[in-house]
């Protein structure tokens, strides 16, 4: 079953929500002072909206550079909601606004459409109707796969066969080594070692908007809590050259400090209110405490043999350092920068990471294949796990901390509850996070192979040996799916939350793109206070894009039976218009039109050869053998369209009653 992974941060079950849409159609249809009134402005949408007294001022703009008003085929927009009390003007907060784009069937009447239409759109897609999906989810996150190649894979990430949609790649200098997301998710910054610069990356647009010159062979990259510094730890050319850190000013996207620390290759972390920054220096064994109001290096702290990673601790107010060298971890004061513990491990200790609540350290050793977790109260190593084959990386969630191996697929699990008491075992469960050790890659990153899910317990696990990003539920034996990653190695994996977030009081926002040209509606929710809505708007094919599809394949796709509902056992014609994309005229006389049928999950597939019964019409007779959800795509290899390419036809079969 081909579903969309959405969430709503409402705790609301699917039943509520729909619940809920039949009691906001009846009081909608009653309400005396609802209104809609339609400003001047363009291009876009610009309406302002009164229900059941609150107002809603809807701004849905593209971003673009073209002189022209209207909305065209692969357009950046930016969608914006003010929610106000329409009788006092007081801002409402914390509310979570649901919004879709539904793409219109051609001949579409609006005057057709009302509430009671508008509703039932809404209704199919709060419960994930398989034959009633928008064209665009403003409900749900995208998957970034930073790849082996100089490029980041922008994935919409989807259940059921293929496990996910390409929407778009972001094209780099050379590949990249870690990034950072600023917290409105508008923007991302990635270092690229090869080319000794930062890029920032549009999230909306997800096109490169500049490359920033800092230090040579940038790495590990840190953004402040306030955003306004981007620290880069750059490693320089080698044992005994200059390294150290750069700065860039994210507002005007430059360097405005480089400051050398010490020998290695650094990591780097913040105090919670943005007052120091650290950087570790490994070939000195000392770690470099930079004042962030002078952007210069206060001074330098020994510490031990080859400090390896440092992490933060706002409970404590203290740095605390892991020791690939000597073993130990040592805890620095936030305000004296004096080392105040030092606590004994074994050498090879790698990353140190916090759980939840920043009271446990999680620090691994790959090389004794141990797990401690260390106690900021007591100051001591208060528990160890004995696992396998080089743990290298800790990631949590709510209640769990997830624990990869470069040697194995197996991730390990441990219960954060409980933990913490001295000398007792730790307990550990595990699943497979793949069928190849994630470690067997030419070039390992320092960003994160393992993030949270947003809104969900679950885990999203790269594999770039499976050349593909897991996606693991809380509970479950083993990951409930898989998202590929088209023939790339996923060597770090983040995500963009698309839904509307709340920017301002009463303001949410959010951005996606235009892929299809029609008319769409904009379907809005609002559970409380509860507000349904739709409005159309129309966008233009791109002449850019059309012309590159008749230079790449010179054919359109429409399904004509799309969302029928089939009898298994039952024989129908299936049938394809083909059309050329800049002058409608249909495609006739092909004759490699093969069709790929397939049964969700991809437990039955077939393919055949259609044949041309009308001009540019082309057919195929499919028998369903068994109940359930089955797409349908096309390849034409002499116009060079693939499967992935085409547009799916997508059909549900039911047995006799």
């Amino acid at each position: 079953m081909q579903t969309r992974i959405s969430f709503f941060k409402a705790s609301k079950t699917a039943a509520a929500l729909v619940a809920a849409i039949v009691l906001a159609a009846a009081a909608a249809a009653g309400e005396a002072d609802q209104t809609s009134e339609k400003n001047s402005k363009s291009p876009g949408i610009h309406q302002r909206l009164v229900q059941e007294g609150i107002a809603i001022e809807v701004t849905m703009e593209p971003i673009t550079d073209r002189e022209d008003a209207g909305f065209q085929q692969g357009d950046p927009f930016r969608l914006r909601l003010e929610i106000t009390d329409d009788h006092t003007g007081t801002a409402l907060n914390s509310l979570y606004p649901a919004a879709w784009l539904d793409l219109l069937p051609v001949g579409h009447d609006p005057l057709s459409d009302g509430p009671r239409s508008c509703k039932d759109k809404i209704e199919a897609f709060i419960g994930g109707a398989l034959l009633a999906q928008p064209e665009v989810d403003l409900n749900v996150y995208y998957v970034l796969a930073l790849n082996d190649e100089p490029t980041i894979s922008v994935v919409d990430p989807l259940f059921g066969f293929g496990g996910s949609k390409l929407l778009d790649m972001v094209f780099l200098k050379s590949p990249g080594e870690d990034w950072e997301l600023t917290e409105d998710q508008r923007r991302l910054f990635v270092s690229m070692p090869d080319s000794d610069q930062i890029a920032v990356v549009d999230t909306a647009t997800w096109r490169v908007e500049t490359n920033v010159d800092v230090g040579k062979t940038p790495r590990r990259l840190v953004l402040q809590n306030d955003e306004r510094y981007l620290w880069v730890a750059w490693d320089g050319d080698g044992a005994g050259s200059p390294s150290g850190v750069s700065v860039i000013d994210t507002e005007v996207q430059r360097e405005v400090a480089r400051i050398e620390t010490g020998r290695g290759s650094h990591d780097l972390a913040l105090s919670d209110d943005d007052r120091f920054a650290y950087a570790s220096n490994p070939t000195d064994g000392t770690v470099s405490v930079l004042d962030v109001a002078t952007l210069k290096k206060v001074r330098d702290v020994d510490t031990g043999s080859e400090p390896r990673s440092l992490a933060y601790s706002a409970k404590s107010q203290a740095l605390y350092v892991s020791h690939h060298g000597d073993g130990s971890i040592v805890v620095i004061d936030g305000d004296t920068h004096e080392v105040v513990t030092r606590a004994q491990a074994e050498p090879g200790l790698d990353r140190i990471r916090f759980a939840p609540g920043e009271r446990l350290a999680f620090v691994v050793n790959p090389e004794r294949d141990l797990v401690h977790i260390f106690d900021v109260a007591s100051g001591r190593v208060v528990q160890t796990a004995d696992v396998e084959d080089q743990p290298f990386e800790v990631a949590f969630s709510d209640e769990l901390a997830y624990v990869a191996h470069r040697g194995s697929e197996i991730v390990l699990m441990i219960p954060l509850g409980g933990l913490g008491r001295e000398g007792e075992p730790v307990p550990v469960i595990d699943f497979p996070g793949g069928e190849k050790p994630p470690g067997a890659v030419d070039r390992p990153v320092v960003a994160e192979t393992m993030v949270q899910a947003p809104g969900a317990t679950a885990m999203l696990i790269t594999n770039p040996g499976d050349e593909a990003i897991f996606y693991y539920k809380e509970g479950m034996a083993a990951p409930m799916g898989h998202f590929k990653n088209y023939g790339r190695q996923p060597r770090a994996v983040e995500v963009v939350d698309r839904s509307l977030q709340e920017t301002g009081p009463g303001v949410y926002e959010t951005a996606a793109k235009l892929l299809e040209p029609g008319k769409y509606d904009l379907a809005l929710f609002l559970d409380s206070p509860r507000v349904i809505e739709c409005f159309e708007l129309d966008v233009a094919p791109s002449p850019e894009r059309l012309a590159a599809e008749q230079a790449k394949k010179g054919v359109i796709v429409r399904p004509l039976n799309d969302g029928h509902r089939l009898t298994v056992g039952e024989s129908v014609p299936l049938r394809f218009e083909l059309t050329a994309p800049s002058t409608g005229e249909p495609r006739t006389g092909l004759a490699d039109v093969n069709v790929l049928t397939f049964l969700a999950p991809g437990v039955w597939q077939q393919r055949q050869w259609a044949t041309e019964v009308e001009e540019g019409v082309y057919e195929i007779d499919f028998t369903p053998p068994k109940s359930g959800v089955y797409y349908v795509f096309l390849q034409i290899q002499s116009l060079g369209l693939t499967y992935n390419e085409s547009r799916s036809l997508v059909l549900e079969a039911t047995s006799k009653s």
